[in-house]
């Protein structure tokens, strides 16, 4: 890709180019299966871990674009996706070295898939909406801040959102968890539902900076609580074939959520670009809603 990039390649290069990203390990879901492994039975320190995981996660999302920008602009415009590719390389063979914290092999598991689960299927669905929020989000803040006129600023802006995450995932985590995990996600998706509904009233990045910074509060204790339920649903043999069942699910919706923002910012405009996530995320709730009677049912035994 970057030599593609570099070279002028025609566009369809890039595409070819991007599906060898499909390669890549789901590290974010080998890490939160370690952490269900490491504490197992200590909902609380499990808690705690998920939290921190997705504050770490926020932490990056605020700081990557703003390294990317200065790299691709103050050194030469590949230096941003080297630099990446660079961390993505050293960073999995170091995760992939700390084999004392590796979860121990289980017995070979019954026969079926994690997906016959009623409650992952629920929760897959419910991630697959809200990866399209997340998505079609980050297109359409791009859309809104050029439309403003301040074009340069679209990282930092898109660093509230990840800081508003961060910052609610910081005291969710120091909190103890209350009421079901099924109700908590409910609630967290209808506060994403709720909280992305103001960006369509934003005309001025006065006024949508700190409204994406309060859209952003509702993400990370979703997150958390929807992992937390992926690990109550399924045996624990099955533990990392159901956060990577999950975590795909989020991608493919980050990805089609994008995809839908661009096309609603083509032919609509820039004023109507986060009609996409809000749709996305009425679509979450409803989902969640529906089948949050199947995420009270117990785990299945291994």
């Amino acid at each position: 890709m970057v030599l593609c990039v570099h070279l002028g390649a025609p566009a369809w290069t890039l595409f070819c180019c991007a599906a060898g990203s499909s390669g890549v390990p789901s590290l974010g879901s080998m890490t939160r299966a370690r952490w269900a492994a490491l504490y197992r039975d200590d909902p609380a320190a499990r808690h705690t871990a998920n939290s921190f995981e997705q504050v770490v996660d926020e932490v990056c999302f605020m700081a990557g674009p703003a390294l990317a920008m200065v790299l691709c602009t103050t050194v030469l415009p590949e230096a941003g996706l080297i630099t990446a590719a660079a961390l993505l390389f050293t960073g999995t063979l170091l995760f992939a070295a700390q084999r004392r914290t590796e979860p121990p092999p289980g017995p070979r598991p019954a026969r079926g898939r994690a997906l016959l689960t009623p409650g992952l299927r629920v929760i897959l669905m419910t991630f697959l909406a809200t990866g399209a929020v997340f998505g079609s989000m980050e297109v359409a803040t791009v859309a809104a801040v050029e439309s403003f006129g301040h074009s340069t600023a679209s990282s930092a802006v898109l660093a509230l959102q990840a800081a508003g995450s961060c910052a609610a995932g910081l005291v969710f985590g120091a909190l103890p968890p209350r009421g079901t995990a099924g109700g908590r996600l409910v609630t967290g998706v209808a506060a994403m539902a709720l909280a992305v509904l103001p960006l369509l009233a934003a005309h001025s990045l006065a006024t949508l900076a700190p409204l994406l910074f309060l859209a952003g509060m509702a993400t990370a204790p979703t997150m958390i609580t929807g992992m937390t339920l992926v690990h109550r649903q399924i045996p624990a043999a099955r533990l990392n074939e159901g956060m990577t069942t999950v975590y795909t699910g989020l991608l493919i919706g980050i990805s089609t959520g994008a995809a839908a923002g661009g096309w609603t910012v083509d032919h609509l405009g820039a004023t109507s670009a986060y009609l996409a996530p809000v749709t996305a995320a009425a679509v979450a709730f409803a989902i969640a809603w529906a089948g949050r009677s199947r995420l009270r049912v117990p785990p299945p035994s291994a």
